[in-house]
């Protein structure tokens, strides 16, 4: 589709690694390195016990502020982080210092659960402890758009403020409409991504009780999470955030930007059959849309980030979706499902795995899916599974994958800086 070319200029994430910062995060996926755990709590009545990602190294006082933190629940703590990180490596000045007017500088953000943590923690005020007066700030830290709030005021964006919550693709929902506004010419500058944190005790309950939540004990939760294999036996749980700023190319290369990649396409699709149960035909319209949106042919696409849940249903679908779109093709098509590692991050899932495909094109280097050599399900076959280690391989586009309950499919599409014309720098 015609319109201004998008440029991805910032990058932000905070994971699950000890280590801060992409180059760390993306070095541990392509080694391989499991960030999920053994989570214990002393919840009441019944502690949880589970595999788990957590980003334990993080400290909300020391990245935002202790004043500005203590505003802010987990999930908003976690996405503003992000958002600062990607907002400098992009090279834009916070508000306060800023020389140009930000009318039309957009935040769109994605989050499947938001201010959950917040909600939680005062029905047990309430009904285990016997408080009757909440936080004045239970609201403002629970609702689902307070990561778009903060954002705007603290980079002065005076653009569309928009949160989109759409399960697991909520952040990639989220990246999808804020290209669309930013290539249409309604906004120049965008920053987007998603964030969530899920170590509730209910919302962990609810995820076991589907049966979708994958065992283990302090040995084996590394392991857990096992996309694509014979054996797997359900997702992981965890938290983070991830964030990209996207902007009008032109824009970018007149202040000098450093452009890490250009996002060319997004498509989106409902499976329109069950809530829970995906379909491989509404994926398959989802991955079209995004090639015919990004003008790309599926001989182009050199890697796919898979969405791999390492749910039983959920792998062979993606699998065969890919297959009708890729053809013959789909055999020689690397793909790799990074949630192995990182864990499945909800509504902020399909950011940080943007931002993986963004560094896989930078560094012309795919991560693997983790925990899967000697153990493919057959069902899963007929791509070519990146699996040991990671992979050095030229390619100029690729895609990420978000297919969510509800039937909600999208589906980014991105291309190397350096194969675009009039390449950015890298």
């Amino acid at each position: 589709m015609s319109g201004r070319r998008v440029a991805v200029t910032g990058l932000g994430l905070v994971s699950p690694y000890e280590e801060a910062g992409i180059d760390a995060f993306f070095e541990n996926l392509l080694n391989g390195r499991s960030a999920v755990r053994f989570l214990q709590t002393d919840d009441v009545p019944r502690p949880l016990a589970m595999p788990f990602v957590m980003c334990q190294g993080f400290d909300p006082g020391a990245a935002l502020g202790k004043p500005l933190a203590s505003m802010m629940e987990r999930f908003s703590q976690l996405g503003v982080a992000a958002a600062f990180e990607a907002w400098a490596d992009a090279g834009l000045q916070r508000e306060a210092d800023a020389p140009e007017l930000r009318d039309d500088w957009d935040c769109l953000w994605g989050t499947a659960l938001g201010g959950v943590m917040a909600f939680e923690k005062g029905y047990r005020d309430m009904w285990q402890k016997g408080r009757e007066r909440l936080s004045p700030l239970s609201v403002v830290m629970g609702m689902n758009n307070a990561v778009n709030a903060h954002l705007s005021i603290q980079l002065g964006l005076g653009g569309a403020s928009q949160t989109y919550t759409v399960a697991c693709a909520s952040s990639s929902v989220a990246i999808g409409e804020a290209f669309r506004r930013v290539r249409s010419g309604e906004a120049t500058v965008a920053i987007t991504g998603g964030s969530d944190a899920t170590q509730t005790y209910g919302v962990a309950r609810a995820w076991d009780a589907m049966r979708l939540v994958s065992p283990g004990d302090e040995l084996t939760a590394p392991a857990a999470c096992r996309p694509f294999a014979s054996d797997r036996r359900g997702l992981v749980l965890g938290e983070g955030a991830a964030a990209l700023v996207l902007e009008d190319w032109e824009h970018a290369v007149q202040r000098g930007a450093r452009i890490h990649a250009e996002m060319v396409g997004y498509g989106a699709s409902c499976d329109r059959s069950h809530l829970v149960r995906p379909e491989a035909e509404g994926q398959v319209r989802a991955i079209r849309a995004a090639l015919k949106d990004g003008q790309l042919n599926p001989e182009d696409i050199g890697y796919v980030n898979a969405h791999g849940t390492a749910t039983l249903e959920g792998d062979p679908t993606e699998v065969a979706a890919l297959k009708v779109v890729f053809g013959d093709r789909a055999q020689a098509l690397p793909v790799s499902a990074t949630k192995s590692m990182h864990g499945h991050l909800m509504g902020a899932g399909g950011a940080i795995e943007a931002v993986t495909t963004v560094m896989s094109l930078c560094h012309q280097a795919i991560a693997p899916t983790a925990n899967l050599a000697g153990r493919l399900d057959p069902a899963c076959g007929g791509v070519d599974h990146v699996f040991e280690g990671r992979r050095q391989v030229p390619f100029h586009a690729a895609l990420s994958n978000s297919f969510a309950f509800g039937g909600s499919n999208a589906v980014l599409a991105f291309r190397s800086a350096g194969n675009a014309p009039h390449g950015g720098k890298s």
